[in-house]
């Protein structure tokens, strides 16, 4: 009677472990999916699991990395000095860090311009009304300079406008090119011709179209905001193009002969069967389309004037102070660190909708 008891404790403690061992693993798998993956081996620390092989495995995903950040930020610190510019030598890493939160303070600074200014408009128009209700008062806009987080938000926004009217391009197409032979054959060599075009080539082309076609009264949009993301589009739409393409080509021919059998129409067997198939390859081509985008727009937002980080770094280009270096280099971080959060956002609605876990 005592062993039957102890075997079933000791059943009942294993299933706890596996319970356990299955939501560590489904919990590392979405930490590793959004770049977090260092924290699982923290969790299985806290849980108990093994704590020489969680170590190891934390010194492998942390240690590392953190290693490599400041070796490069101490050869970083030793190099800058060394090398002089007509605007002086290149700012090093405390150099940069006063100037980012330089900026940030910049930021906070105009905000309480822009909320001091609507509350003398505000008082301005109720002592207006108080003295004659039929008064007309007029509300009028903070017309502030942006600050370095509005550039960023205007170039977010603009790199996903772009992304996104490419994407509602580039899939459709690609599917069409992936079923049909034909339309693959017609598409193939227009891909290969404007796949390569830099775009510094578009821009002038996508400029001119712009101003003849977008009208300057009122525009929904502003000119060098469309003309940013254009570019955007017709840079960033072919890797979701290709990959679309290659993913529904690839798909299980017996599946395709299923649909078939069972009469599908067209647009039932794209949407339950060929679509759920490409749809690694398709999250693939999207993330590639946007890092693609966060590049292009960089260069467009320079030459378009477009207020976001494109500009920011032209305008601290042609001011040529002695904290324009620094303020260059805290936007090259700001593109860096923006670019992988992005291609992470990504990786996460990948491993979410389809299942495959990151990559």
């Amino acid at each position: 009677m005592t062993s039957l008891t102890d075997t079933s404790a000791e059943l009942a403690r294993a299933q706890r472990r596996a319970r356990r061992t299955h939501a560590l693993n489904r919990i590392a798998t979405t930490l590793g999916a959004v770049g977090l993956g260092w924290l699982a081996p923290l969790l299985r620390l806290a849980a108990g699991e093994n704590p020489r092989q969680q170590g190891v495995e934390l010194w492998r995903q942390m240690g590392i990395p953190l290693t490599a950040i400041l070796l490069f930020l101490a050869a970083w610190a030793w190099a800058a000095p060394q090398v002089n510019t007509s605007l002086g030598a290149i700012p090093g890493p405390a150099q940069v860090w006063t100037q980012a939160t330089n900026l940030y303070a910049d930021h906070k600074a105009e905000r309480a311009k822009e909320a001091a200014f609507y509350e003398r408009q505000d008082k301005r128009n109720a002592e207006l009304r108080a003295k004659d209700p039929a008064a007309e008062v007029k509300t009028r806009t903070y017309a502030g300079k942006p600050t370095y987080l509005d550039q960023i938000l205007t170039s977010l926004k603009t790199v996903f406008t772009g992304f996104l009217i490419g994407a509602l391009v580039a899939v459709p197409l690609g599917v069409a090119c992936g079923l049909s032979s034909t339309v693959n054959a017609a598409m193939n060599p227009l891909i290969q011709l404007f796949k390569p075009v830099s775009p510094l080539a578009w821009l002038p082309l996508v400029t001119m179209v712009v101003s003849a076609t977008v009208s300057s009264d009122n525009p929904l949009f502003e000119k060098s905001f469309l003309t940013s993301a254009i570019t955007v589009t017709l840079c960033s739409l072919w890797p979701t193009l290709i990959n679309t393409a290659v993913g529904v080509s690839s798909i299980d021919k017996d599946l395709m002969n299923v649909g078939k059998v069972l009469r599908l129409s067209g647009p039932t067997m794209v949407r339950r069967l060929v679509l759920p198939s490409a749809l690694p390859f398709i999250f693939t081509g999207l993330r590639l389309s946007l890092g693609v985008g966060w590049m292009v727009l960089i260069a467009a937002e320079m030459l378009a004037q477009n207020p976001g980080l494109g500009k920011f770094v032209w305008d601290e280009f042609q001011n040529g102070s002695s904290n324009s270096l620094a303020r260059i280099m805290v936007a090259v971080f700001t593109i860096g660190l923006i670019g992988f959060l992005l291609d992470r956002v990504m990786m996460a609605l990948q491993a979410a909708v389809t299942h495959t876990g990151a990559r």
